[in-house]
């Protein structure tokens, strides 16, 4: 297998995060539109949530990931943690919004859910998994992303109680002193989502570090070899036939 294999796979998978990238655009603004038609606090917080925040990110990161896929051969290891990191956010931003759906309908509380909120939440992060796990030309992501995953979460729900106090309203309900029964069922949830984002992190990883299939390591060797500059002896022979 020549290396035109890698190149059209390469290819293929610029344009699926390109078409990935317009398509969570094109859901964000959606489902702002959507919110802000609702007049409530809910959708004038709209940046507010951990969701729409992280998939902000994975729209401009998708850009860069699909123009590099086309361009290059192998991604560069920036790219591969940072991804890693962002589907991180979006996969258990959906994990924990498919929660809140399910809490909600025992409560008999109805949660409207637009094609946009299932684009963000449930389809683009199933996709993307299937994409880490299939894409040529990843990284290896080393095990200390794990806990640097965390970092953008706690910082956002230490500043999410900061300003809810100051503005009434909270993202999501397990946050809000109100709604919660006290500090233990808080510090449950919390705690369960923080865990999520851990294992969420630790499967990607872990996903990343698998062995690339067989068919890409011979080609990548192939080309490796073919690449590699005559011996000694091989270049005295060369030279004595040339002579």
């Amino acid at each position: 297998m020549d290396g035109d294999a890698t190149v059209k796979a390469r290819t293929v998978f610029g344009l699926l995060r390109l078409s990935a990238a317009a398509l969570c655009l094109v859901a964000l603004i959606h489902r702002l539109a959507w919110g802000l038609a609702s007049n409530t606090i809910a959708s004038q917080n709209f940046f507010a949530y951990l969701t729409n925040q992280s998939n902000i990110l994975f729209v401009g990161l998708l850009i860069a990931a699909g123009v590099i896929a086309l361009r290059r051969d192998r991604d560069p290891r920036w790219l591969t943690v940072a991804l890693a990191m962002v589907l991180t956010w979006t996969i258990t931003a959906g994990l924990v919004f498919a929660l809140l759906v399910w809490q909600a309908g025992l409560r008999g509380i109805r949660i409207d859910v637009p094609w946009s909120d299932q684009v963000l939440h449930f389809w683009l992060p199933a996709c993307t998994v299937i994409a880490w796990a299939l894409a040529p030309g990843h990284r290896r992501v080393p095990w200390r992303v794990i806990p640097a995953t965390l970092a953008y979460p706690l910082l956002w729900g230490a500043f999410t109680m900061v300003r809810g106090p100051l503005i009434g309203w909270y993202p999501y309900y397990f946050l809000d002193p109100r709604q919660v029964s006290g500090p233990a069922e808080f510090l449950t949830s919390s705690g369960i989502a923080l865990a999520t984002f851990a294992v969420v992190a630790t499967a990607l990883v872990g996903i990343s570090r698998m062995p690339e299939p067989k068919w890409l390591r011979q080609e990548q060797h192939a080309r490796k070899t073919d690449a590699a500059p005559a011996s000694g002896h091989e270049r005295s022979r060369v030279g004595a036939t040339q002579a």
